[in-house]
């Protein structure tokens, strides 16, 4: 495979969707926890969500309990706390594992395209992946780095810095 576009992904609601609905888009894709240290950033990656979102950019949420066991919800759940707690309005998939034998095949690319600190494993929730508009990974971010610190790269993707 050669770009995001040739995958697809459950949502939370459970209906299977082509990555290729995003074709153009500037993406950001997350691996999601509600009972994180990281887990408030949920608010920063909405509040980039809907700042952007006109100008052709995504965030896409994927819960993942391989960390700590900080997604044990099941995916009513999440929807419910993603909304009430942060006012979630952006795609979130069903709940995948990002590391291992079982890694959803997206996580797979991702991880080969832009390695970590810890080589391709992912470290730890809230490990994000900026991808272009051409479907291609362009950078990687560690747990740590917060959604507003992203917000320049986002710019320069949009063509908006």
């Amino acid at each position: 495979m050669s770009g995001i576009y040739d995958f697809s992904a459950r949502t939370l609601e459970g209906s299977e969707t082509p990555l290729d609905a995003y074709r153009g888009k500037v993406l950001l894709i997350v691996n999601t926890a509600s009972k994180c240290g990281f887990t408030p950033q949920y608010a920063g990656l909405e509040k980039l969500h809907k700042k952007y979102a006109a100008q052709g950019f995504e965030v896409l949420g994927f819960p993942c309990d391989q960390f700590g066991h900080q997604e044990p919800g099941d995916a009513d759940e999440i929807r419910n706390f993603c909304t009430t707690k942060y006012d979630v309005s952006f795609p979130l998939f069903a709940k995948v594992e990002v590391n291992g034998a079982n890694a959803h095949p997206l996580w797979a690319w991702l991880k080969s395209e832009k390695t970590g600190f810890l080589g391709g494993a992912i470290k730890w929730n809230f490990t994000k992946f900026l991808v272009g508009r051409e479907g291609q990974v362009k950078d990687r971010f560690p747990p740590t780095t917060t959604p507003d610190a992203i917000a320049p790269k986002i710019e320069a993707l949009l063509g908006a810095a």
